[in-house]
């Protein structure tokens, strides 16, 4: 299970209309995982009881500490590697290519024994491999409560979608209809993306990270650049020290990649961080972001209302995601150095109504709540017809 505070029980909290919730999560990095636990303290503010579980730890013989530790070697220093995974395994095109089924089903037999043990109303994955793993088991009639696959990714690959699941959400109308084409039949729906509430509300550490950013380098505009929780980035030392000669005081998220950030930190002019807490405070204080990956990062800056610029995306989902988002007008593309300059000489620079501008159309971008949605499925017990694993 994900650390999270207690869940109530007993007759209150299974008041009428309330219900058990169990979100599927894996510990690769660290989005999955900060959506699971948003969507659980959501669960539990509406009156439901909610959990969450990390698929890595359903998979036996230590494969699921296994198949971390390779994505992670791989994104870090390797990323031609996930890049040939992800053309062969997830994504989309016409010709036939392997199912993660088998790789999911492993899990099969602790998922059973967890929603049993919790009585869950409702699977809520938001993993692609617990979504197949959910539309696999609704298939054979094995999980017999509904699974609503919340689908991260602005790119849907083909590893998100399994004909079983009773339900998608999908965070642009893009992204939908990408799943409608691929899976027809399943309800799909348009949620968004879902960031905690302080995301969107000025931030009282902001002031904080101003005045620190200030000492460090006084006058010039700070702009974030983020690795993501493992501190997987191409170019990012040299990325910094373009920005900085440029003006601006770049600020490096270097994860929980402790080299990374010992390396970094030798640019001149530039703001190595490690593990952050206090990520709406920090967004809400830089004046830009640097993207990589159209992750949880990204929608966090949407939220708090930040323009961000994609560059140097990841390989694989990474690159797919950074670019539909700048196709979508939710961040701009800059594909190369000077480039990037001047994507931000603009944005930093917008005017007041114009930023405000920017800011709108990101937050538009969050339409409903995807636990309200989740649980209104509850009492669907029939068992979708069977599908092609």
């Amino acid at each position: 299970m994900l650390p999270s505070s207690p869940a109530p029980h007993g007759d209150a909290a299974r008041r009428a209309g309330a219900r058990r919730v169990l979100v599927l999560s894996a510990s690769m990095g660290a989005g999955h995982d900060t959506v699971a636990r948003e969507l659980v303290r959501r669960a539990r503010a509406q009156g439901h009881e909610a959990d969450a579980a990390d698929l890595m730890r359903l998979l036996p013989y230590g494969t699921g500490s296994g198949l971390r530790a390779f994505y992670r070697t791989s994104v870090r220093h390797a990323p031609w590697v996930y890049d040939g995974l992800y053309r062969v395994f997830l994504r989309p095109g016409e010709h036939t290519r392997p199912s993660g089924v088998p790789l999911a089903r492993l899990a099969a037999d602790g998922l059973e024994r967890l929603v049993a043990r919790t009585g869950a109303d409702v699977v809520v994955p938001v993993f692609h491999l617990a979504a197949q793993l959910t539309g696999h088991l609704r298939t054979l009639g094995r999980l017999r409560v509904p699974s609503a696959v919340f689908v991260l990714d602005f790119a849907v690959h083909r590893q998100w979608l399994h004909p079983g699941n009773d339900a998608c959400f999908c965070v642009t109308d893009q992204a939908a209809d990408d799943v409608r084409r691929a899976v027809p039949g399943t309800h799909v729906e348009t949620t968004g993306p879902v960031v905690a509430p302080e995301f969107f509300a000025p931030a009282p550490g902001a002031d904080g990270w101003r005045e620190r950013f200030e000492r460090y380098a006084p006058g010039r505009p700070p702009v974030l650049l983020s690795a993501g929780a493992w501190g997987a980035a191409a170019g990012l030392g040299e990325t910094a020290r373009l920005l900085a000669d440029a003006g601006y005081l770049p600020v490096v998220l270097c994860g929980r990649n402790r080299t990374l950030r010992s390396r970094t930190a030798r640019v001149r002019g530039t703001l190595a961080l490690d593990w952050v807490t206090d990520m709406p405070g920090l967004l809400h204080a830089v004046r830009a972001l640097v993207d990589n990956a159209a992750g949880q990062t990204a929608v966090q800056a949407l939220a708090a209302g930040l323009p961000v610029a994609g560059h140097r995306p990841l390989p694989g989902h990474g690159a797919d995601g950074v670019r539909r988002m700048a196709e979508l007008g939710l961040s701009e593309a800059a594909a190369d150095g000077p480039a990037l300059l001047d994507v931000l000489d603009r944005l930093v620079t917008e005017d007041p109504g114009a930023r405000e501008r920017r800011a709108a159309h990101g937050r538009a971008v969050f339409r409903a709540d995807v636990m309200e949605r989740a649980v209104a499925l509850t009492g669907r017990s029939a068992v979708p017809s069977p599908g092609q694993e």
